[in-house]
């Protein structure tokens, strides 16, 4: 059985861990907030170099490109370490062009880079129900099949370095453009007089039904938007997507309007809620 790293324990990879743990898989962990880590009950690496010698396989979930490099190549990264013949399997969000740098790094340091970006939330991780799209070196995802299906129901091989990056990002459009209509939805019927629940049942009944309202169906209804998905996250992927529009010379319509009303969020202190958060904008006026 291979021995498998997990770096990056925030509420994603959390659930993803956990879900691992409860299949049969051995984990070593490694988390900047150690405390994260030790909630497990798994041996913990001292560092990603540390961690990457112990195991075959490291799995990567974190916040952004910049803390991938930070992990791969900062003092005590992987990179570091014993990494010969390694696999990293990376289920960040990425920059597009920054995960082709990625992909060089570990070349250069004889291990193998694997994107495998996640379409789904908390809940679907927990089950091993996520989607999975994978781009890289085609024996080697046949090698972590097994693995990636223990972590989703759908795979998806793209085959080409960034393209799994990319689709993700697009599916974030859609992700960020549905959140926001329904959460406008909600604040106008509320303003129109009829009570919150009313109107997202409504919604759920017709034009707003939807794997996104309801998944998050009772975080608008009570109010409360405990972070599964922050809005910092999907503002990050909007803000990728304008830079792959701009590359491709194509303007971006809906999610440029879109990423701004989750800048005002930020602006407000919102960043670190769950993405439905949203609705808080939409309500104030």
């Amino acid at each position: 059985m291979m021995k498998v790293g997990f770096i990056g324990l925030g509420h994603l990879g959390k659930a993803i861990a956990q879900h691992l743990i409860t299949e049969g898989i051995p984990l070593i962990v490694w988390n900047r907030t150690k405390t994260k880590a030790s909630t497990l009950g798994v041996p913990v690496a001292s560092t990603p170099g540390q961690l990457i010698g112990e195991v075959d396989v490291v799995i990567l979930n974190l916040f952004d490109s910049g803390a991938v490099r930070s992990v791969l190549e900062g003092p005590d990264g992987l990179l570091s370490g014993d990494c010969k013949g390694k696999i990293i399997i990376d289920t960040t969000t990425n920059h597009f062009e920054q995960v082709l740098k990625f992909h060089e790094r570990a070349k250069e340091c004889g291990a193998v880079y694997l994107e495998c970006t996640l379409l789904g939330s908390v809940v679907p991780a927990s089950q091993g129900s996520l989607t999975v799209l994978v781009s890289g070196e085609p024996d080697v995802f046949d090698e972590v099949k097994p693995l990636l299906e223990k972590m989703g129901r759908s795979i998806y091989y793209l085959h080409e370095p960034s393209l799994a990056t990319k689709m993700k990002l697009i599916n974030n459009l859609v992700l960020g453009s549905l959140m926001a209509t329904c959460a406008e939805a909600v604040a106008l019927g509320e303003a129109s007089g009829l009570e919150r629940e009313t109107v997202v049942n409504i919604l759920l009944s017709g034009a707003g039904n939807s794997m996104v309202l309801n998944a998050k169906k009772e975080n608008l209804v009570k109010g409360v938007f405990d972070p599964q998905f922050t809005s910092a996250l999907i503002y990050k992927d909007l803000h990728y997507l304008q830079d792959l529009c701009r590359t491709l010379g194509r303007p971006l319509f809906t999610g440029s309007v879109v990423k701004e009303v989750y800048a005002m969020a930020r602006a407000r202190g919102l960043a670190n809620q769950d993405f439905s958060g949203i609705y808080q904008v939409f309500s104030e006026y």
